[in-house]
């Protein structure tokens, strides 16, 4: 009798380790294609970095030169306007996939029977969808010149003054929701691990789909959330403050992060 009971415990075991091995091995995959889909994307948005660069390069010789014209400035605008349509369907296309990856992550946070990072998922999926019918009223109406640069990578970029505000709520807003997915962790009692949080593998709270690409925000959202993580998995404010569920990166540590130059 003891030994049928051991031997049905340890068949137990074994299919329990079988299931949490392929759940490991389908997130892989599933990883794996997101970053071969954010990889393609990207490729993508630098290309059109680089016409939209070329054409504000145009348009501010024109103006020196003395041959800008009411023609020109219409095909600019037109040309504005198309890019930002791609950015819009980038960004509803990007919550499609993210919409079946938090539905698998839930039933993972479920059966790790982690409550508080499950209740912050909830409330950040909750975000996002004030956020979408937000975007639907929403209307694009001034592409202006490119006033100001940024460095990333070594590399620096150009953008408008609402791309320069985008960028900067990036940040602030990676920073409030990590600082909350690490309180949740801490909570929890979980190891350490910001990119496990539904807030860093979306990151697009607060993208309103114009001005700059999803990737750029995504990646100073990223920025933010890593350092807001931290300060709150370790209960602190290195990096910035927390309060009444409202987070925002130091100011020096802003301008360290987006480097951000107002172009004369």
């Amino acid at each position: 009798m003891q030994q049928n009971q051991d031997q049905q415990r340890a068949e137990q075991q074994r299919r329990l380790e079988l299931e949490r091995q392929q759940q490991q091995q389908n997130q892989q995959n599933g990883d794996w294609q997101r970053r071969q889909q954010q990889q393609t994307q990207q490729n993508s948005d630098w290309q059109r970095r680089q016409r939209e660069q070329q054409q504000q390069d145009s348009w501010r010789r024109q103006q020196s030169t003395g041959t800008y014209s009411d023609r020109t400035n219409n095909n600019q605008q037109r040309d504005w306007r198309r890019y930002q349509e791609q950015r819009a369907s980038q960004y509803r296309q990007e919550q499609y996939r993210q919409q079946s990856w938090a539905s698998q992550r839930q039933r993972e946070l479920e059966q790790q029977r982690r409550r508080a990072q499950l209740a912050y998922q909830q409330r950040y999926l909750q975000r996002i969808r004030q956020d979408q019918l937000r975007l639907q009223n929403w209307q694009y109406n001034d592409y202006g010149p490119n006033n100001y640069r940024y460095n990333r990578g070594g590399s620096y970029y150009e953008t408008n003054r609402y791309g320069a505000q985008m960028l900067q709520q990036a940040v602030n807003s990676g920073y409030s929701e990590g600082f909350q997915a690490g309180q949740a962790d801490r909570q929890d009692g979980w190891a350490f691990g910001p990119q496990d949080a539904i807030g860093y593998q979306d990151a697009s709270y607060g993208y309103n789909a114009y001005y700059v690409d999803m990737n750029e925000y995504q990646y100073y959202f990223r920025e933010g959330f890593n350092r807001g993580y931290e300060d709150g998995y370790y209960s602190r404010s290195q990096y910035g403050r927390y309060s009444n569920g409202t987070g925002s990166v130091l100011s020096a540590i802003l301008q360290t992060i987006l480097n951000l130059q107002l172009v004369n």
